[in-house]
């Protein structure tokens, strides 16, 4: 049996699987997307494992079921960007799992990844009357380690227009019914639009409610939205000359889920960039105008932190590999046995 065509792609392919094997050099990339194109938050579907590898599982061992409260994303090996309305009563948060890499929270999978939160801090000005800076960052106790089914999320800076984007998506294990509490057992995801905060927060809408720091997004007839369970998750844009998705948004609040001129409210991760950066231990160069270059420089500087800027050509490399690794290493191994029985035979 002649095993070059096989070695030969071992050799092309290992490359671009180590480039995966940590979290360096890119974020904001889908690489499974590439196996199911690019495609119960209400109104949703059910999302391919992989499909958002950033967003994580943030879940109290005191609840019942999978103990799911909220969502979040990863935003570096050991950091993780989440709401801060979700720890109001929060008691023993050492002692909170934080589920990464997964899509079935009943069934996790040899992907995904389990730690536990080291230390929380939200926002010192948050409100949970008003909703005013809902954001918070998790530090994990360990790194996690990036690859196929777990990615950085990209925070970007004041440099970016936001309202530019026109792609977006939301993510969650929250509520699939408007109606109803709870939180479902496999990830849903689900198309939505920016929507001008100005309208957003007209007469007829939110009334002011909306702050600076907010982002709307879902449809003004409504129909699809984040519900109960999806708060702390992303909110993420295309970019739109380019293959790689920005975390704009985390899942604040709403009147509601999916109504019609009541949409999903976003905390803007654009305008608190600086705050997760001193959050971090990180120093932009200059704090009155952080750039996406600054940040590139301290978190490439500042190991093992990733920078926000992504680099779309690396993403090419799973495109010359169109098998997982795992499944080449059964053939192979499949192959060797089959040999050392052939062997045998003719001995």
């Amino acid at each position: 049996m002649n095993l070059l065509p096989l070695l030969i792609l071992l050799a092309v392919c290992w490359p671009a699987y180590g480039t995966w094997d940590t979290c360096g050099g890119t974020c904001g990339l889908r690489p499974m997307a590439s196996y199911y194109g690019m495609s119960r938050v209400v109104g949703g579907t059910g999302a391919w494992p992989g499909a958002w590898p950033w967003i994580v599982s943030i879940q109290d061992p005191w609840e019942t079921g999978t103990g799911h409260i909220c969502g979040g994303s990863l935003i570096s090996p050991q950091w993780v960007l989440t709401a801060a309305h979700c720890f109001i009563e929060a008691r023993h948060i050492t002692m909170w799992r934080v589920v990464i890499g997964a899509t079935q929270l009943t069934q996790l999978g040899p992907e995904a990844q389990v730690r536990h939160i080291k230390q929380l801090l939200v926002h010192e000005h948050y409100s949970n009357i008003s909703e005013r800076n809902d954001i918070a960052l998790l530090e994990l106790d360990q790194p996690v380690q990036c690859g196929y089914y777990v990615q950085l999320a990209c925070v970007p800076d004041t440099s970016l227009r936001v309202s530019d984007l026109t792609t977006c998506y939301i993510s969650g294990w929250g509520s699939t019914t408007a109606r109803s509490g709870g939180s479902t057992d496999v990830l849903q995801e689900a198309k939505v639009r920016l929507i001008d905060v100005n309208l957003c927060n007209s007469s007829q809408w939110y009334r002011g409610a909306i702050h600076a720091h907010n982002l709307c997004a879902g449809y003004p007839q409504g129909g699809i939205d984040t519900c109960q369970g999806d708060s702390g998750g992303p909110l993420v844009c295309k970019a739109n000359n380019a293959d790689y998705f920005w975390l704009v948004g985390v899942t604040s609040w709403g009147k509601g889920c999916a109504r019609a001129k009541q949409p999903g409210v976003y905390t803007s991760t654009q305008h608190f960039y600086d705050w997760i950066l001193v959050q971090m231990g990180l120093r932009p160069a200059v704090r009155a105008t952080p750039t996406a270059r600054a940040w590139s420089h301290f978190l490439t500087t500042s190991t093992p932190f990733q920078r926000p800027e992504p680099i779309p050509t690396q993403s090419s490399s799973f495109s010359s590999c169109p098998f997982p690794l795992q499944k080449l290493l059964e053939f192979f191994t499949r192959v060797q046995e089959l040999l050392q029985v052939l062997r045998g035979k003719k001995a």
